[in-house]
This record gives C-alpha cells, structure tokens and sequence, in this order.
C-alpha cells in the first residue's frame, strides 16, 4: 500500500512540475514568437523578440544616454524624451511594434486609424498592466468598454475652449510667481545661469491646484508630491520584467507603493 501512494506522489509532483515548466516556456517564448508572427502577417513591423526582456534594456538604456546629452535649443525634443520610440519610427514606420518584456506594444500613429479604434471600445483591449502599477494608474489608461466611454464623456467638458479661458487667471498666477522667483535669482549684472526644469515640471500642477482647490491649493500640492512619488515608484516597477504571481510577496517597493498611495487617500 506504501509503494503505490508513494508512486502516486512522485506522478502528481512530476506532472505538476512538467505543466509550470510548460506554462514558463510558453509565456518566455513560445506565445511572444507566436504574437510576433501574426503581428508581421498584418505589415506591422519591429524588433525581434529577444528572450524575456525583449526591448525594455535597450529602450531604458537609450533614455539614460539621451538624457545626459546636453539638449540645444534646435534640438528635436522627441529624440529626448522618448528615444527608443523616435528609432523604431524611422526604422519600421509609424506603424510599428515593441516588446514590453515577453508582451508586444503595437504603436499606431495613423489618426484615421486611431479614432478606428476609439470608436470600436469592445474589439481593442488594453493590455493587463502590471498589478503592483495599478495603484497609480487608474481611470481612462486602465478602464474599458462602457467605462471608459463614460469616463472620457465626463472628462471631455472640463477641456471645452471656454472652460480653459476661465482658468487664464490662475496660469497668470501661477506664472507670475515662477518669474518672481527667477528675478529674485538675478544677479547685480542682470544676467545668470538658471536651471528652469524644476519650475516648468511644477507648473501644470500649480495650476491644477489653484484651479481645482481654489483657495486651499497647498493641499492640491502636496497630493501631486505624492503622485509623483508614486510615479517615481511605478517607473521603477515597469523598468523590471513582471513575473506572474511575484507581486503577491511582500517586498519593500510594494510597501513604499502602498503607504504613499494610502498616504494621499488620506
């Protein structure tokens, strides 16, 4: 009786180490070049997919670069701020694919194509984002469907050309202060070096603040510091290969991500 349960054992151990290691090399490889494929038969082209990574170390790895590059004032910003993506236009087109780890990104820059897929909500889905970023990322980037329709028919009223006129006094404002500060920086000759990003990174949110917290917009700053806190934080998670199920441990970035975002709950 001993040597059959033992044989039963070893049977369930060995089957269910065979069907992980076959769901491994089948989200490492097998479905990627399977999705590759199909992309290609529709024209689309990119990079091949390189084992579990695919293109996320060269795209990080150009933005470093570009970033510690001085950027003149004739420079084009795109090659700046996104790299990785100007490259993949100029070599495969403006319709084209990238590798987000073992998941393609197909990037469509064709505006009739675009509104295409905006108006056809049910066919396009969005790819499952990481599920530790899904406490940043929430509303239109994340909802689907008859959600996201509804969410982005609410949205759409505040960015009408007549509700942006009634917020010109609270970017006067907010400008004022920024060129208040750099005068205040000059020096006794009229002239000096002043580094401007900090103030022009702060500026949409300043504004924000005035507008949407009226008198009380010191608190509307201090949720954008958290935000971007926990924006900082997200980035450092989609710089890392998810591995399904890792996220259910504890670790200190999950907890740092969980006590900023309780933070600006609160």
């Amino acid at each position: 009786m001993e040597l059959p349960l033992k044989s039963i054992a070893l049977t369930i151990v060995i089957v269910t180490v065979l069907t992980w290691a076959w769901r491994v090399l089948n989200w490492v490889w097998l479905r990627p070049k399977k999705l590759e494929k199909f992309l290609r038969q529709q024209g689309l082209k990119g990079n091949s997919y390189r084992l579990l990574f695919g293109d996320l170390k060269e795209n990080f790895i150009e933005l470093k670069e570009a970033k510690a590059r001085p950027l003149s004032l004739d420079d084009d910003i795109a090659i700046r701020v996104n790299p990785f993506l100007h490259k993949l236009v100029n070599d495969y087109g403006k319709n084209s694919f990238m590798w987000f780890g073992p998941t393609p990104r197909v990037n469509i820059m064709n505006p009739d194509q675009i509104k295409a897929i905006f108006t056809r909500i049910n066919d396009f889905q969005k790819v499952n984002s990481i599920p530790l970023a899904r406490l940043l990322i929430v509303g239109l980037a994340t909802l689907e469907g008859e959600k996201w329709a509804k969410h982005r028919k609410l949205i759409n009223p505040a960015f009408h050309q007549e509700k942006l006129k009634l917020m010109l006094p609270a970017f006067y404002l907010s400008c004022i202060e920024i060129i208040t500060k750099w005068e205040k920086q000059m020096s006794v000759e009229g002239s000096s070096e002043l580094d401007v990003w900090p103030y022009l990174a702060n500026l949409t949110s300043d504004v924000i603040s005035r507008t949407a917290f009226g008198s009380s917009y010191e608190e509307g700053r201090r949720i954008f510091q958290l935000q971007a806190e926990l924006a900082e934080l997200t980035m450092q998670v989609f710089r890392s290969v998810h591995i399904p199920g890792w996220s259910y441990f504890l670790s200190r970035k999950i907890l740092e991500v969980d006590l900023a975002d309780s933070a600006q709950i609160s």
